[in-house]
């Protein structure tokens, strides 16, 4: 089958993109890893010895990062609908979030220990319109930010991806009540053209 015009001019784009050059040229799975290393390095977000849990993670770049940073007592645990091959050290649970199966699979994993960080980039399977989109991709975030009010330690941080939209601002007045410290981010990887922007809480607040 002959690929459209437009999915011609996505892999052109995509392949001439500097950030996918050198993640290929690092051995990285993903250019998402410049968005989490930007603010990585703004904001200091992950240290060793850290449980992290990295929601949307395939192919895996952040978790790869991650695990650098949280060795050599920390713990990374990854999840995705998407299969993922193994990252050493690891922990990959494969299965929909959106799902109480799954999400009571990563709770057991766990074990009843707290997280520090909860990473998420999730996003729905854009299907072009912002009717459709914003709202699923709404649901996402508002499954992370509940993940994350029931694991992450007093203080801990949670990093979400967030289309700007309906629901992003009242969203960021929620984190802002959670959290002591809220700060949104626009990484230079990040696509121009696209509305996302990462919000990062810190500082959760205790109940």
């Amino acid at each position: 089958m002959a690929r459209s015009k437009s999915s011609n001019k996505w892999l052109k784009e995509h392949f001439a993109d500097q950030y996918v050059k050198k993640a290929q040229a690092a051995g990285y799975r993903s250019r998402a890893v410049y968005k989490l290393l930007e603010v990585q390095k703004k904001d200091r977000v992950i240290k060793p010895g850290m449980v992290v849990v990295d929601l949307g993670a395939a192919p895996g770049g952040w978790s790869q990062l991650a695990v650098e940073w949280v060795k050599p007592r920390g713990q990374v645990i990854a999840l995705d609908i998407l299969p993922m091959e193994a990252i050493p050290d690891v922990e990959i649970i494969t299965g929909d979030f959106t799902t109480d199966e799954v999400y009571q699979q990563l709770l057991t994993h766990l074990n009843g220990r707290q997280v520090d960080v909860v990473l998420s980039d999730m996003a729905p399977n854009m299907s072009g319109m912002t009717a459709v989109d914003q709202p699923r991709s709404m649901y996402l975030v508002e499954l992370a930010f509940d993940f994350a009010m029931q694991t992450l330690k007093p203080g801990g941080s949670f990093l979400v991806k967030v289309f700007h939209g309906e629901g992003s601002e009242a969203f960021l007045k929620q984190l802002r009540q959670a959290f002591t410290k809220v700060v949104v981010r626009k990484p230079d990887a990040s696509r121009d053209r696209s509305s996302e922007v990462y919000m990062l809480a810190q500082g959760k607040r205790a109940p």
